[in-house]
């Protein structure tokens, strides 16, 4: 079974592919978005620093706070790949080529000023390692060593086993936030502000009927913008999709501050732990994996 984070991060991954093939075939309708020549979108950088509370990585209630969940993402999936490698040079074998890893939107809870400059996909570059350590392996039950034999697979295991230790101690507690946080859809305030998206994506020259519709029309624009015209036309759709967004963000985002605090409360005890062990078990993983916690910045 897919893991709930590894499906929410599969379904962002194909609805930024799907906005990037949106923006290629933007340029060739007549009406551009915001009706006016598209700026391309300018890169964005990277940033060390930590949220005030540490929950704020797992439990992201405003846009701007999911650059550090994008963060803490990226960094366990780095843990693992990191683990992974090790393993197969301790071994003298291989790995298949891994598909590069990307800081994903999560569209539940955008991040309009991003989205506004930077484009519905496009983020800053995820650094490299910066050692090559040979980390011990995560130690993993008999069931899974046997399970599976052959090195290249041992060592895919041992990668999976170092980012759900790392992931473990707060996945739970991210994966009931994040279930809340889709169910605001359904609040009536929230479901008359969606409402009001067609006419706005319509006004911004992206006729669709929602917002799954404006990522969907990527598909048949695939082919009609060149390399070339990708950047501005990203760079005008994201801009229409955040001003579009934002009265639907007037509601929700105060909505989501008074979820997380109702949710705080409800788990308060995992809450303090969280607080007390997540920067320290991160740093940790920095030193064992020759990793930097980075987080992308505007």
């Amino acid at each position: 079974m897919t893991h709930p984070t590894a499906r929410r991060r599969l379904a962002l991954r194909a609805a930024a592919t799907a906005a990037a093939l949106l923006l290629a075939g933007c340029s060739a309708d007549a009406g551009r978005p915001d009706g006016a020549a598209a700026a391309p979108v300018s890169p964005a950088r990277l940033t060390h620093a930590l949220p005030e509370d540490p929950l704020t990585m797992v439990l992201p209630a405003l846009g701007a706070e999911t650059r550090w969940t994008q963060g803490l993402d990226v960094f366990v999936q780095q843990a693992g790949q990191v683990a992974a490698a090790a393993c197969a040079r301790n071994r003298d074998t291989g790995l298949p080529a891994a598909v590069p890893l990307a800081y994903i939107r999560f569209f539940d809870v955008p991040d309009l000023a991003f989205i506004a400059r930077h484009g519905l996909s496009r983020s800053a570059e995820v650094p490299r390692p910066t050692a090559s350590p040979r980390p011990d392996p995560v130690p993993r039950s008999t069931a899974a060593r046997t399970a599976r034999s052959g090195p290249v697979r041992d060592c895919a295991d041992e990668g999976t086993a170092a980012t759900a230790a790392l992931r473990a101690p707060y996945a739970a507690l991210q994966r009931q936030w994040f279930t809340a946080v889709a169910a605001l859809r359904r609040d009536p305030a929230v479901a008359r502000a969606l409402a009001a998206l067609p006419g706005c994506f319509a006004d911004h020259g992206v006729p669709a009927r929602d917002e799954m519709a404006f990522m969907g029309r990527a598909e048949q624009r695939e082919s009609s913008a060149g390399p070339a015209e990708l950047p501005a036309v990203e760079g005008s759709v994201g801009r229409a999709y955040a001003t579009c967004m934002r009265p639907v963000e007037a509601v929700r985002a105060p909505a989501r501050v008074r979820l997380r605090n109702a949710f705080l409360t409800a788990h308060a005890d995992e809450a303090r732990a969280l607080r007390a062990t997540l920067v320290p078990d991160l740093r940790t993983a920095e030193r064992r994996y020759g990793l930097r916690l980075s987080f992308p910045a505007p």
